[in-house]
């Protein structure tokens, strides 16, 4: 699929805006391109990666009981909108437990691929009858998204998979302040959280979660680089610089790097956005690629509150790995 010149400036500036900041960093959205998008749906399906396989089980288990909560407190059908949706491989759950209560369902999952939206308009209006599905590409962090609202419907948004996750905690508010911003009092959030380590999860399970055995998430975020090259003429070696995955207690957080094995030059060239970019680096210096924050019950009600949401509702498995939380917009 052709890039239209908008998306290669924005990429672009975000690729010069961290690539010459101190350390060096890259926005997590950069991942997802067709290549990165296909490569996070095969991290999911890993034995290391427990948070997609955790949170499809709490949705499977709690789906129902979700939606005659939703019943109960807005007495009206609901459309769903979904924030960074991919495939929406989980989404199915929830879709075929709303259909379960109201004939038709109005779905827009929200996303910068293309491709996996495509995938998933497909898969959904195939499965699930019943089902609409008007997808919007965009990048929820950086767009301004219009919500899609069948009259006299209540709207419930689903930010799952703890893609929250990879902000800041500022950048996670202004995300959910935005998003209220778009909902009326009465509508409701379904928010996907990786919980914090503790006696059941341990910090060498995190990082196996970020490190696996077979490569895939070393792969994953090289492509960030191997991104710049098709989209931007950068000139990264790709083998001179290696996967990392680091614990950050004090941030509560997994961190992605990417480290360079030796002192290398790279060029960027310049484009409608801005000038060329001449980048050094020395052995061991690292690009920053990726957070993935880590809650506790505390830190999660510590985002929805300020930003106008009250949690009525959290889910959790037996060992506390993950939490689906269900708030209302107040």
């Amino acid at each position: 699929m052709p890039l239209i010149a908008e998306a290669v400036d924005a990429l672009a500036a975000a690729a010069r805006h961290g690539l010459s900041s101190t350390p060096k960093t890259l926005p997590p959205w950069l991942f997802y391109d067709e290549a990165g998008s296909q490569l996070f749906e095969q991290i999911t399906a890993l034995p290391e990666y427990y948070l997609t396989r955790t949170e499809r089980a709490l949705l499977e288990r709690h789906a129902d009981e979700i939606f005659l909560v939703l019943e109960e407190a807005q007495a009206a059908p609901v459309s769903i909108v979904e924030l960074g949706a991919g495939t929406a491989a989980k989404t199915g759950i929830l879709l075929e437990a709303a259909t379960r209560l109201q004939e038709e369902v109005l779905y827009q999952p929200i996303d910068v691929s293309p491709c996996a939206l495509a995938e998933a308009q497909v898969n959904l209006e195939a499965q699930i009858p019943g089902v609409s599905v008007r997808p919007t590409v965009a990048n929820y962090v950086t767009d301004s998204i219009r919500l899609h609202r069948e009259p006299g419907h209540k709207v419930l948004a689903l930010y799952i998979g703890s893609s929250i996750g990879n902000f800041s905690p500022a950048e996670a508010r202004a995300i959910l302040a935005n998003l209220r911003m778009q909902l009326r009092s009465g509508d409701a959030l379904l928010l996907g959280t990786d919980l914090a380590p503790g006696p059941c999860k341990s910090v060498e399970d995190l990082l196996r979660a970020y490190d696996d055995a077979s490569g895939v998430t070393a792969a994953f975020n090289l492509n960030i680089l191997d991104r710049l090259n098709r989209e931007l003429g950068s000139d990264f070696d790709l083998e001179s610089f290696s996967h990392q995955a680091r614990w950050n207690a004090a941030e509560s957080r997994i961190e992605m790097h990417l480290a360079s094995s030796c002192r290398q030059t790279v060029e960027v060239p310049a484009n409608s956005a801005g000038p060329a970019l001449t980048l050094h680096f020395s052995p061991g210096e690292t690009i920053h690629t990726e957070n993935s924050h880590k809650f506790t019950y505390g830190s999660i009600a510590a985002l929805l509150t300020p930003t106008g949401f009250t949690p009525i509702r959290t889910y959790t498995d037996p060992d506390r790995l993950f939490a689906v939380t269900l708030a209302t917009a107040t």
